[in-house]
């Protein structure tokens, strides 16, 4: 699949989808743009941006770009490599995959199915990432229909009988396949569907001739870091990049530590704002991009990286939160 296909999904859901020197770029929010695919790392122009922003009147855009630029956020993408097999898996994951393997089956099911049956598991995970507000059941259907008979998008599920128990949309593009939505049942969650599900997906996706990952999905700017505690203990890695939020130079100005202490005043008065949730992230990653590396709020799977590019001592973690100790891809 090239990338045209993936360009078509998001034209399909009403997004705008501009080319560039450097990537592609959707509005992915109000007057806000964002590079895909993915896991493409861009170094656009001064004169390139300045197009996006003040030429094309958006308030920001976000890429993802090399851990040596000059600044950026210290970020990381999830993803997951060749050779994948149970055996690489720490004992707690291998059990969960066999005993999710016992309980469900996995298989591929339409989009169609996915966007009639996929809602409840699509809110029910939302829900407990504190984050329900963000989405609505009719911008769920549009997901899902908008990705029917493109080539290269596929959805996998895990099934308790007949019911959807966990669900996963995947594209290939190119060599690589992305996972840009993943959603289980909580009432399934003792099953071990979302093992069974991962695992399975996973291997079959990377036996496929000429992949070589799986980009499962950026740092969010939102969500909690819980969020890809599940993805590190099935095996998948953080990499580590940086990540570039540029804001229209009339916005410029009011990025400041000032701006960004009232806001998140408001994002804990209203925590279901999604709104506020998104524009706090975007503010945050800005000002701590502007910062040297070493004063910088470092994700926590990336505390091993740390220790070698700053040479600070490595702290071992133990007990029920050490899978977060994860190593960095290179």
């Amino acid at each position: 699949m090239n990338i045209e296909n993936f360009s078509e999904w998001l034209r399909r859901q009403g997004y705008h989808v501009i080319r560039t020197a450097s990537s592609y770029w959707y509005n992915a929010g109000p007057r806000v743009l964002q590079a895909f695919p993915f896991d493409w790392l861009i170094q656009p122009s001064e004169q390139e941006l300045r197009e996006l922003t003040l030429g094309k009147n958006y308030l920001a855009v976000r890429y993802s770009t090399p851990f040596d630029a000059p600044d950026g956020m210290v970020s990381y993408h999830v993803v997951l490599n060749n050779p994948y097999d149970i055996e690489m898996l720490r004992s707690q994951a291998r059990n969960g995959i066999r005993r999710g393997l016992e309980s469900c089956h996995v298989e591929r099911i339409s989009c169609e199915r996915m966007a009639k049956e996929g809602w409840i598991l699509q809110q029910d995970t939302l829900e407990r990432q504190g984050r329900s507000s963000s989405m609505k059941q009719s911008e769920w259907e549009r997901i899902c229909n908008s990705a029917v008979d493109l080539p290269g998008f596929e959805v996998w599920a895990a099934l308790v009988g007949d019911e959807l128990a966990a669900t996963i949309l995947t594209v290939r593009i190119d060599d690589t396949f992305y996972v840009p939505y993943a959603q289980c049942y909580n009432k399934f969650m003792c099953l071990h569907a979302n093992n069974a599900l991962f695992y399975v997906a996973s291997r079959d996706m990377l036996s496929r001739d000429g992949v070589k990952r799986i980009f499962f999905s950026l740092h969010s700017l939102d969500a909690p870091p819980s969020v890809n505690d599940f993805k590190f203990r099935m095996g998948m890695i953080a990499k580590p990049v940086r990540q570039k939020i540029v804001f229209h130079p009339l916005l410029q100005p009011f990025a400041n530590d000032l701006t960004y202490r009232s806001l998140k005043k408001w994002t804990v008065r209203d925590p279901e704002n999604s709104f506020l949730a998104k524009t706090e992230g975007m503010l945050r990653f800005y000002l701590q991009g502007k910062r040297p590396l070493a004063e910088q709020d470092w994700p926590e799977c990336l505390d091993t990286y740390k220790a070698n590019v700053l040479g600070m001592p490595i702290i071992e973690q133990s007990g029920r939160d050490s899978h977060v100790r994860i190593r960095a891809e290179n």
